[in-house]
């Protein structure tokens, strides 16, 4: 029985990955988002390098081959680097990803997100863990397909450095999709989610663009200030979609504070032209700087005030005894307990007198 206990515990996911993980892996592995795509895109993968196979010339050589160049994965583009990568990009950068779209909101609409709050888990580890599940189970899917890319790379006429910058590309692009997702997924109604995400995926796809086609103009290639540009999209975004989750499973908001939400809606309307401008002023070499700032700001914008540690705590207002500091003795209550079957005599007002006594109070 211990055996077979052991054998379990070694086959089950590690406990190390945080509570939230494990169960959002446990779970999400058993969906049909998880199995259906997976089973999916192997089947196309395999229809893809048949086609492959058959033409001539698979990839046109570009300068402007590195990461998070999505034109790399669009067919019909001059740019499009064959159908492998078309369906490699279809399922693990938009239809996975999109699958977090279902995971805030369940824990919003039947409460659970408040029973979580009420364990030592704090609101940045229960979205990390579900993110981290879902990116995971992404990653999972890509690297069952490394085979496929062996395959192509031994049948030959495959640029090495293209395809690891599109490998790049599907493993950071993904990840800032499932932090979108998830952060839309935490609004009530389909509209809701659906309006979410088309302003986060618009706004970073300005902001790609813009700095993309910048640095790629004023270097001539996709080289270090592209890649670090670009990069810092993958930074802002994807902080961007988790404080946005995060920030709708707030239990309080005071008064004072303006909607921790709000805010970040707020940067993700206006991040392009922050951009646009750091763009400007650097003259296309640092637009990724305008995106590092838009980040952190999206990092502490749902920040409740808190005092100093070095501040005390003010003293509780208790009322005490002079002198001794303990607090007075409670008031002494009787309670008349009424007896069945026994009419309480009724006191005489004061200034009356009974009728079966005296003046002098004595009885008649």
């Amino acid at each position: 029985m211990e055996a077979a206990e052991e054998l379990i515990r070694s086959r089950d996911l590690p406990e190390r990955l945080g509570p939230m993980t494990v169960k959002e892996l446990r779970q999400g592995m058993r969906r049909g988002m998880f199995v259906y795509p997976f089973l999916a895109i192997h089947l196309l993968a395999v229809v893809a390098m048949a086609v492959e196979f058959q033409m001539a010339e698979v990839e046109s050589y570009t300068e402007f081959a590195g990461i998070m160049n999505l034109f790399l994965f669009i067919p019909g583009h001059p740019w499009f680097s064959g159908p492998f990568w078309g369906v490699t990009g279809g399922i693990c950068l938009i239809l996975m990803p999109l699958g977090g779209l279902a995971l805030m909101g369940q824990e919003l609409e039947e409460g659970n997100h408040e029973l979580l709050l009420m364990t030592p888990l704090s609101r940045w580890k229960v979205i990390r863990g579900k993110f981290l599940a879902m990116w995971g189970l992404c990653l999972l899917t890509f690297i069952s397909l490394l085979p496929y890319m062996i395959v192509r790379y031994l049948n030959g006429g495959m640029d090495t450095w293209r395809n690891i910058a599109m490998a790049i590309t599907v493993v950071l692009f993904s990840g800032t999709i499932v932090a979108g997702a998830i952060g839309a997924s935490s609004f009530t109604g389909i509209a809701g989610r659906i309006a979410t995400l088309v302003l986060f995926l618009g706004s970073m796809l300005v902001s790609l663009g813009t700095v993309g086609t910048a640095a790629g103009a004023v270097t001539k290639t996709a080289g270090v200030v592209y890649s670090l540009n670009v990069l810092a999209v993958i930074f802002c975004y994807t902080i961007f979609g988790l404080a946005l989750a995060r920030s709708r499973i707030r239990l309080v908001v005071h008064h004072y504070e303006v909607k921790p939400s709000w805010m970040i809606i707020g940067l993700l309307f206006f991040t392009p032209f922050v951009v646009g401008m750091a763009t400007a002023i650097t003259l296309g070499w640092g637009g990724g700087l305008g995106l590092i700032g838009m980040g952190l700001v999206g990092w502490f914008a749902d920040v409740s005030p808190k005092a100093p540690k070095w501040v005390v705590a003010p003293a509780p207002n208790v009322p005490a005894v002079p002198g001794t500091g303990a607090p007075p003795p409670l008031p002494e209550v009787k309670v008349e307990v009424p007896i069945p079957g026994v009419v309480a005599a009724e006191s005489p007002e004061p200034g009356t007198q009974n009728p079966e006594e005296g003046e002098s109070g004595e009885l008649l």
